[in-house]
């Protein structure tokens, strides 16, 4: 790249975009200005010369046809001190030596002598005579001899003149406008750039993205470039409050559900450490409530940090026969739920339903939902799992979920008023959504018939 280049590249980048686009716009149109006014300047010039040549040939002419052809070189008319016709002229021979001795009244040159040869065409020339602009026309006359006719040029000189005056006039006007132009381009074109920038210069300060950028009125659909930014940056702001929102609620949840156990923790811990006071009844009972609760925070923190990335890690995937993997998660549910029986009904087409997935992934989501039920079944009440080719199942006998609740079953941390009493930390529906979510599947709830909750996990495809 040149120095050239460089500088100019360095100086745009020092410049706001608002200036440039001024610039870029005055330049542009102050270009066209000045080229129009520039061809009108030539167009007019050329005309008013045209005019004149147009009369010096006719000149030309009217002298051929009323003069004889044998007539001697010299002076045929002069009077071109005053303005108008007839023009001065005058026959020049081809040969110097046929010259008459009075002398030319115009400038005879050796193309003159050309035209009165044959040798050359006829040709105008511009020049000075009695201190006034001239305008001659050299043709051929007769056999060996050329006619000079001369005219002042003052009238197209003058008109030029005016013309060049006024044209000049005309574009420093164009120019000037131009600028004003380019200045109300860039205003009225970047004031939603500007609201924007303010925007998010405003966000950036104060940390808060409620803010949002005023859309200019108008039919839907029929939005410019940079309004749709502008509603653009509106939805992604909402998208950012509703993020930092999500993070809130999940900081206090956290901390609210965490406070419990870990003041458990800290009591048995204390007591463990006065274990000569206890006996070995107390001791085994601190230390397996010691060991109960250290799983249930580190299964929380676990469950915590996965639902913090707000989307599953992307491991290989592979295909996945539901119906085993199911069954195998229906087993290990009924070694951990002794005393809630787990009913398991595979229809024959979905034997060989399998989905692309991770298993371990797919387990828990099952696993979460059989916990789920388990926890609100009363004993020796089946959770009743039934896979289909289309959706998996899973349906308690318990007390169900109110109508206010099933809108927030699967937020972090939400437990229905029948829940708070019973172990869990609210996360478990909430990973099992996101883990289904993940495999392209959906996971709702609903009320069962005749009572109960019904968890239903619609499959992809």
């Amino acid at each position: 790249m040149s120095a050239r280049r460089r500088l100019g590249a360095r100086w745009r980048r020092r410049r706001p975009l608002r200036t440039r686009l001024a610039l870029a716009a005055a330049a542009a149109v102050a270009l066209v200005a000045v080229g129009v006014c520039v061809a009108a300047f030539l167009v007019i010039r050329f005309k008013l010369y045209q005019q004149l040549d147009q009369n010096l040939a006719q000149s030309a002419s009217l002298i051929a046809q009323q003069r004889n052809f044998d007539n001697e070189p010299g002076v045929v008319t002069g009077e071109c001190r005053y303005l108008g016709a007839p023009a001065c002229s005058q026959i020049v021979p081809a040969d110097p030596a046929d010259d008459p001795a009075k002398p030319y009244l115009l400038p005879v040159a050796h193309s003159t002598r050309e035209v009165a040869r044959g040798q050359a065409a006829p040709y105008y020339t511009s020049l000075t005579l009695h201190g006034r602009p001239t305008r001659m026309f050299t043709t051929h006359y007769g056999k060996g001899d050329a006619v000079q006719v001369a005219l002042r040029a003052d009238i197209a000189e003058r008109g030029v003149r005016q013309a060049a005056g006024l044209l000049s006039a005309v574009g420093g006007a164009g120019v000037l406008l131009s600028g004003l132009g380019g200045y109300w381009v860039s205003r009225t074109g970047l004031a939603p750039v500007a609201r924007l920038t303010a925007t998010a210069e405003r966000i950036a300060a104060t940390r808060d993205a409620r803010h949002r950028i005023e859309l200019p009125p108008g039919p839907p659909g029929r939005e410019d470039e940079v309004t749709r930014l502008a509603a653009s940056f509106n939805a992604m702001l909402a998208e950012l409050e509703e993020s930092v929102a999500a993070r809130r609620r999940l900081v206090a949840d956290a901390s609210h559900e965490l406070r419990t156990p870990l003041t458990a923790l800290r009591t048995n811990a204390e007591l463990l450490a006065r274990a000569d006071r206890l006996t070995d009844a107390q001791r085994d009972r601190a230390s397996g409530a010691l060991a109960r609760q250290l799983r249930e925070v580190t299964g929380m923190v676990n469950d915590l940090i996965e639902l913090a990335r707000d989307e599953e890690p992307q491991p290989l995937l592979e295909e996945v026969r539901l119906a085993p993997l199911v069954a195998h998660v229906v087993d290990a549910a009924r070694g951990h739920w002794p005393q809630v029986p787990f009913t398991l009904h595979t229809t024959p087409e979905a034997e060989s339903v399998s989905i692309p997935g991770v298993p371990a992934r797919l387990s828990r989501l099952v696993t979460n939902l059989l916990d789920n039920a388990a926890k609100f079944s009363p004993p020796d009440t089946p959770v009743e799992v039934t896979l289909t080719p289309a959706a998996l199942t899973v349906r308690d006998h318990g007390p169900g979920i109110a109508e206010e609740d099933l809108p927030y079953v699967f937020d972090r941390f939400y437990r229905a008023e029948k829940a708070r009493a019973l172990p869990g930390s609210g996360l478990g529906l909430a990973m099992a959504r996101q883990i289904a979510h993940a495999h392209g599947a959906e996971l709702t709830a609903e009320g069962a018939q005749g009572g109960g909750a019904l968890f239903r996990l619609t499959l992809p495809g």
